[in-house]
């Protein structure tokens, strides 16, 4: 029973190691060999350690030195099978690091520590927890905006299409502390949990609530019932595809100018977008109302609504209305002048 145990442990381990197994086990199997070695020119001939170490090194590497000390019969024997024993094994090792070249598993291994290392410089990106449907869009849509992604996703074929895309990516489980933290989570500015799995979004949200309480979370929920269950874990904000699609698909059919006119606007078809502005503590714009700040004139702007630092939302506000520090402003507008007035925020 027990070495059923054994057994079943040396198969899981050897499915865990992949590739590697080879060259692990080929080292394993030469250093046992020249152990081996040495313990047996020590036993059957009477040598000292270092003649033994010297003559298993010059026997295992083929140089056809010869004999340290005139040796016995068993010593011949010995040799003879040490040999045999060290030939094969180097060639074991040999065909085990082709097969890794080979397959170009040494090169993604490599890639993938680069990768790493990218990822722990990151600061302020967003992490992207599943590569589906969903989460494949929103890393583009992201990515498209000129923003630092991280993507957790565990199936070998997506990993494999977002490295050869050169997204930057870490194949594991997002269910799991150390795969987040491998993410950066202590540094990201926003984590989107974009599992099909509800449950395991919920489990997402909760642990990185707890290791960074600053992060901004945004989970993907399956139905109204979803919205209570993950705001309670700490999600910031609870989106429903299906719910949204749907909605869409009737605006579609209730109000199509306006639908086609959003999807011009946000697919970036013509020069015009909506961008939400913050206003710092030393904006020029804080304590000017609407008329005072010339946005219009200045930086052909339209401000259709203001969040106020309260949450608040100001809808279509007034000339009158004051913007403040903390405020949020709803701009639409063309993309350079939406660059000009980040200058003075």
């Amino acid at each position: 029973m027990k070495s059923k145990s054994i057994f079943v442990k040396l198969l899981r381990l050897r499915r865990d190691l992949g590739l590697f197994w080879g060259l692990i086990s080929g080292f394993i199997y030469m250093t046992l060999v020249f152990i081996g070695g040495i313990i047996g020119y020590m036993w059957l001939e009477g040598w000292n350690f270092l003649n033994s170490f010297y003559m298993v090194v010059i026997t295992l590497s083929t140089v056809g030195f010869m004999e340290v000390l005139p040796l016995s019969d068993e010593g011949r024997i010995m040799t003879s099978f040490l040999i045999l024993g060290g030939v094969g094994g180097f060639a074991y090792l040999i065909g085990a690091f082709s097969q890794l070249l080979v397959e170009g598993r040494l090169q993604a291994i490599l890639g993938r520590r680069r990768m790493q290392k990218t990822i722990g410089k990151l600061r302020e990106h967003i992490i992207i927890c599943g590569y589906g449907r969903i989460g494949a869009i929103v890393a583009q849509e992201v990515m498209d905006e000129g923003l630092e992604v991280v993507v957790i996703e565990s199936n070998p074929e997506l990993i494999s299409n977002m490295e050869a895309a050169g997204i930057a990516c870490i194949d594991g489980d997002a269910t799991k502390d150390d795969i987040l933290k491998m993410a950066g989570l202590d540094n990201a500015k926003t984590l989107i949990a974009a599992l099909s799995d509800e449950a395991a979004n919920v489990y997402v949200t909760l642990i990185a609530r707890q290791s960074n309480p600053d992060v901004n979370i945004i989970a993907r929920g399956n139905n109204q019932t979803s919205i209570s269950r993950l705001e309670f874990a700490g999600a910031d904000r609870v989106v429903l595809p299906h719910t949204i699609g749907g909605i869409r698909m009737a605006q579609s059919v209730l109000r199509p100018t306006v639908t086609n006119f959003l999807d011009i606007a946000m697919r970036g078809k013509i020069d015009l977008q909506m961008e939400e502005l913050f206003v710092t503590e030393d904006s020029e714009l804080v304590g000017l109302d609407l008329i005072q700040s010339k946005i219009r004139p200045r930086f052909n702007l339209i401000i259709i609504a203001i969040r106020k630092k309260s949450g608040e939302m100001v809808f279509n506000p007034g000339p009158k209305e004051v913007i403040e520090a903390a405020d949020t402003l709803l701009t639409v507008g063309k993309l350079t002048d939406l660059s000009a007035i980040e200058k003075i925020l």
